[in-house]
C-alpha cells in the first residue's frame, strides 16, 4: 500500500488518510476520492491531501476484518457487517463467554496490522451484546498477512447459553437472624437469576443443623432443582463445618471450599450426582458484584466448575468497588426502515432564566417546551418521551393534549446526564435509533429530524447524526443503538459531546442552511430576542 501526501488529482481513486474539510464539504478519513472530492479540495485551495493506495495483492480493510470475523467466531456468534477496518461480533443468545486465549494471542502476534480484542472470559453477555472486535489497522494489509491471519483464527470465541432453569434456595437458621434478611436475601438471588431466565424452584429455611439441612438438600433435588445454593446463618470456616458436612451426608461430594476473589472468599463448590451445590460466601446476601456471581453464571449455562477454575480466578480477583453492574449477512438484503424514537430533554431547572420556568415561558404565542415537541411529533420519530423534572405539572400542563409519553426524572438536579438516562431508559426495546432534543429549542423542525434519522445508517458505519452550518455542530443529535450504553454512562450537568469527538468516523454531518440547530433560550436576553423575531 502507497501512503503519503499527493496533489488533489494524483489522490483520484485513492483514499483520504485523514479527514479534511474542504469549505462545506467534509472528506471523511477512509472515504474513497473521486471528481467532487478533487473540485471541492481545488475550490478550498488545498494543494495536497494525505492518501493511502492499494497495490496490487493488498486486501483492504473491510475485506480483511469481515473475513477474519467469520474466522474467530464460534457458537451463538453474530457478526456485523465491517466498516472502517472494524467487524464487531455479538451475543446471539444470554450466556456465558468462552475464549480461546492463547489462539487470541496467536491471532495478535500474527502482524501489528491485524487486532482482536474480546471481553473477559466467563464473563455474562446479554443477547445482542458485543464480545469482541477484529480491527485492521492500516486501510489495507498485505494478502500473505492475511493469509497468516487467517490461519491463525480459529472459532476463538464463543457463547455458552443458559441451560439451567429451576434453582434450589435453602437457607439455615440460628438466633438472631432475623427473617428479613433471608427474605432480602431470597429476592437478591431472584434477581440475580433473571438474567439466565432462571427461577427459584424450591425455597426452603431449617435449622443450622447437619441432620435438617441434608433433609432439606435432598427435597431441593427431589422437586427438580438443577442447582442447589445454600446460604448458611454462619459463614463456612471449615470443610468439616455444617454446609460441607450436610452435603456428604447428602451422598455428595466437596469439590473446593475456598476462593481467590475478594468479596466471596468463603465460598464452596461441591454436588449431588450431577447436580453442583454452592455453598455461599456472606457477600452473596448483596446485589453488588462478588465472587458468587462469576462461578454462579458458569454453572446456570452448564459448564463444571473445578478446583482448578476457582483457583485460576485470583488475579483480577480482587472487587473491592466493583458494583453490579441479529445481524446482517455479508450481502445483506434490503435493510427495514429505522425504527426511531425523539426524547426530549425538558427537566432542568433553567438557572441563567431567574424565577422564570423558561419552558414555560410564551413565545409566538405558545410555551417555549411546546415548540420543541410538536416539531418532533412533526417528525417520523415515535415515540416522543418527554423528560421532565423540575416543576413537572408545569411542563406537562404546557404539553397538554399531545401525543407524547412523560417519564420523570428526580435526579434532576444532579445534571443533565441523569435526564438522558431517564429518557433512554424509557425507550422501547425494538427502537433502533433516538433524537435527543432540547426543550428550549424553539426553531427545531420536523424535517431537519427526518433528514437526521435518514442519515443513520448503522451498517455503514453511520452512528450519529449532527446538524452543522459553516463547520459548527448543532442540536439535535441522533444516536444509532449500538451507543445507547454509551450515551448511559455519561455523568454530570453535561451532554454527549466528547463522544462525538471519540466516534468521530461514525459521525454523518447534515448541513443546514439556517440557524435553526443552533438557537437555544438561555437567559432573559435571548427570550425577548426570540419574541422580537431576532436570532441570538
Amino acid at each position: 500500500m502507497k501512503f503519503g501526501p499527493v496533489p488533489p488529482r494524483a489522490a483520484k481513486g485513492a483514499i483520504a488518510a485523514h479527514s479534511v474539510r474542504a469549505g462545506e464539504r467534509l472528506i471523511k478519513k477512509g472515504s474513497a476520492i473521486g471528481d467532487a472530492e478533487i473540485a471541492a479540495l481545488e475550490r478550498a485551495e488545498i494543494k495536497e491531501i494525505v492518501a493511502a493506495r492499494l497495490e496490487p495483492g493488498d486486501v483492504g480493510e473491510d475485506e480483511a476484518a469481515a473475513a477474519l470475523a467469520h474466522a474467530v467466531a464460534g457458537e451463538h456468534v453474530m457478526i456485523e457487517r465491517a466498516f472502517t477496518g472494524r467487524a464487531n461480533l455479538y451475543a446471539e443468545a444470554a450466556g456465558v463467554l468462552k475464549v480461546d486465549r492463547a489462539g487470541v494471542d496467536r491471532l495478535n502476534n500474527v502482524d501489528e496490522s491485524v487486532t482482536f480484542a474480546t471481553l473477559p472470559e466467563y464473563r455474562p453477555v446479554r443477547a445482542g451484546e458485543m464480545i469482541a472486535t477484529v480491527k485492521i489497522i492500516p486501510f489495507a494489509i498485505s494478502g500473505d498477512v492475511h493469509k497468516k491471519a487467517l490461519a491463525a483464527a480459529r472459532a476463538l470465541v464463543a457463547v455458552v447459553p443458559y441451560k439451567l432453569r429451576k434453582v434450589g434456595v435453602v437457607s439455615t437458621k440460628l438466633p438472631g437472624l432475623a427473617d428479613k434478611v433471608i427474605e432480602k436475601t431470597v429476592r437478591v438471588t431472584a434477581e440475580r437469576l433473571r438474567p439466565a431466565e432462571a427461577a427459584i424452584s424450591a425455597e426452603l429455611r431449617v435449622a443450622h443443623e447437619v441432620g435438617p439441612l441434608t433433609g432439606a438438600i435432598k427435597h431441593a433435588l427431589q422437586g427438580g432443582a438443577e442447582l442447589v445454593v445454600v446460604f448458611g446463618a454462619s459463614a463456612i470456616a471449615d470443610r468439616r463445618d455444617v454446609i460441607p458436612a450436610a452435603i456428604e451426608a447428602a451422598d455428595g461430594r466437596i469439590e473446593h471450599f475456598g476462593m481467590p476473589v475478594d468479596p466471596g472468599n468463603l465460598m464452596l463448590i461441591g454436588s449431588v450426582g450431577n447436580v453442583p451445590v454452592i455453598g455461599a460466601p456472606g457477600c452473596a446476601r448483596s446485589p453488588k458484584e462478588n465472587g458468587f456471581d462469576w462461578l454462579l453464571a458458569r454453572l446456570l449455562a452448564g459448564l463444571p466448575v473445578k478446583r482448578a477454575d476457582v483457583t485460576a480466578l485470583g488475579v483480577g480477583g480482587l472487587l473491592m468497588e466493583i458494583v453490579t453492574r441479529p445481524q446482517p449477512r455479508e450481502e445483506p438484503p434490503p435493510a427495514p426502515a429505522l425504527r426511531s424514537a425523539a426524547i426530549v430533554l425538558a427537566a432542568g431547572r433553567g438557572t441563567r432564566m431567574g424565577s422564570e420556568n423558561k419552558l414555560a415561558a410564551e413565545l409566538r404565542g405558545k410555551p417555549l417546551v411546546r415548540h420543541a415537541v410538536e416539531a418532533a411529533l412533526a417528525s417520523r420519530a415515535r415515540p416522543v418521551i418527554v423528560v421532565t423534572g423540575h416543576e413537572a405539572e408545569r411542563v406537562r400542563a404546557a404539553l397538554q393534549g399531545l401525543d407524547v409519553a412523560f417519564v420523570h426524572n428526580p435526579d434532576y438536579a444532579e445534571g443533565l446526564s441523569t435526564s438522558l438516562k431517564a429518557g433512554l431508559g424509557a425507550l422501547p426495546p425494538e427502537i433502533d435509533a433516538a433524537a435527543i432534543l432540547l426543550g428550549d429549542m424553539p426553531q427545531a423542525s420536523g424535517v431537519l429530524l427526518d433528514r437526521l434519522i435518514a442519515a443513520i445508517d448503522p451498517e455503514r458505519g453511520a452512528l450519529v447524526a449532527v446538524p452543522t452550518r459553516e463547520g459548527k455542530r448543532g442540536n439535535p443529535v441522533v444516536w444509532a443503538r449500538r451507543l445507547f450504553d454509551d450515551l448511559a454512562k455519561v455523568e454530570g450537568d453535561v451532554g454527549a459531546r466528547h463522544l462525538i469527538g471519540l466516534y468521530g468516523e461514525a459521525v454523518v454531518e447534515v448541513p443546514v442552511e439556517d440557524e435553526a440547530a443552533f438557537l437555544d433560550i438561555d437567559t432573559p436576553e435571548a427570550l425577548a430576542k426570540a419574541r422580537a423575531g431576532g436570532k441570538r
